[in-house]
């Protein structure tokens, strides 16, 4: 099992101690199939997800934060290169199920981080458990992706996010105890991730004494919200809840302002919009906006912070790098536990092994809290927090302040 991480090591300043791999004078046997690494060729690790779009900053946050775990490391892994290759998934099944095959296809990649958008797991993870691969997601949180009952295509498939059995509720919490609110609409956009986290809302928001007045459902690249908003608006709800994405959560904020009825109506979204992008697309109507996202905190996330910044030159743009790192850091670690080294130098790496070593993991320190991962593939460890968009929000200050009451 893996209790280490030499990633955060390195955050609060420790000395991290080189692991060697045992050397075997011949490659190792796996059911998955081994990955073979001659003498001084790199070890390849892939990042897929949403990198292009209106939905970028949710797969390029933890990307980044996978070149944050890799020079960490001083660049390298077992006296081998580290090598990170990505593919675009589009934040759609379909975008999904291509990256996961082109990804299948590459027989020197040793694992995986992603997906970005819970989508593009559905769309390709078969592919990817079928070639033996195992891939961490950072941000998927949908709960079926984990569920005890998911089949057999989801055996190589992990996340260090939240799953949204736990958002959802923190929502409906947060809505009727906190702000005391108890009639509410949702509005998702037919992803895998909306409507499973509007229905969690709406179940404990009930269970609690709460009404959902009304659901509704906009797609993927629609611009004009109104008719929505103009359907809910005739229910007079005390909150709207659209746990959506960037474009399209950014027109819903905007055009709420515009709509007769809605101007005392409470607003508030997930981490699928926690992004300065959506900010500045609703602009100042995302004034006393309420968003769900990850809470970490802690001098090693701020050292952590610090290092990215400098290596990358901007800001976390997203609620997801501190998982991205956990992520990395425990694939590297399993990498480090199974593998084989060659008496020429070659490296094998058993991917039945890897996937077994992953699955194992119990009392890794990560920046998001101590992860013990589960047989189903819950590795998430973090909080969940509310966050309010103000002015100085507004004006280009992210991220944004936790709600404090």
């Amino acid at each position: 099992m893996i209790r280490k991480s030499l990633g955060v090591a390195a955050a609060a300043g420790l000395l991290a101690v080189a692991v060697a791999a045992p050397v075997s004078a011949q490659a190792p046997e796996d059911p998955l199939g081994v990955v073979t690494i001659p003498p001084d060729e790199p070890i390849v690790i892939a990042g897929w997800g949403a990198l292009s779009g209106a939905d970028a900053s949710l797969g390029q946050d933890w990307i980044n934060s996978m070149m944050v775990a890799i020079d960490d490391r001083g660049g390298e892994l077992l006296g081998h290169p580290l090598d990170m290759i990505t593919e675009d998934a589009l934040c759609t099944p379909e975008g999904g199920a291509i990256a996961a095959q082109k990804l299948a296809s590459n027989s020197t990649i040793v694992g995986l981080i992603g997906s970005a958008c819970s989508d593009e797991t559905v769309g390709g993870i078969a592919a990817l458990t079928n070639a033996g691969l195992t891939t961490i997601s950072p941000s998927n949180t949908r709960p079926g992706l984990t569920d005890p009952a998911r089949g057999p295509e989801y055996d190589g498939y992990l996340r260090t996010a939240h799953n949204d059995l736990v958002q959802g509720a923190f929502v409906a919490e947060f809505a009727y105890d906190t702000l005391g609110l108890r009639t509410a609409a949702t509005i998702h956009d037919g992803s895998a991730y909306a409507e499973a986290l509007q229905q969690v809302f709406q179940d404990v928001f009930t269970s609690k004494g709460g009404q959902v007045l009304t659901a509704q459902a906009v797609q993927k690249g629609q611009t004009d919200m109104k008719p929505v908003l103009t359907a809910i608006a005739a229910s007079d709800p005390d909150l709207i809840y659209y746990p959506i994405f960037t474009a399209e959560g950014a027109f819903m904020t905007a055009q709420a302002k515009e709509v007769a009825g809605l101007e005392d109506t409470v607003l508030m979204g997930s981490d699928g919009m926690f992004s300065s992008d959506m900010v500045k697309g609703a602009g100042p109507a995302a004034i006393g906006l309420y968003l769900s996202a990850p809470a970490v905190s802690g001098e090693a996330y701020q050292a952590f912070r610090e290092r990215y910044e400098a290596l990358t030159g901007v800001q976390p743009p997203q609620a997801f790098h501190a998982h991205g790192y956990d992520a990395t850091n425990i694939l590297l670690d399993a990498i480090e536990q199974v593998a084989v080294q060659g008496e020429d130098g070659t490296l094998y790496v058993p991917k039945g092994a890897l996937r077994e070593a992953i699955y194992a993991t119990e009392g890794f320190e990560g920046l998001t809290g101590t992860i013990d991962c589960t047989r189903s593939g819950d590795c998430g460890a973090g909080a969940v927090a509310a966050y309010v968009i103000t002015q100085e929000v507004v004006d280009g200050a992210w991220p944004p302040p936790l709600y404090e009451g």
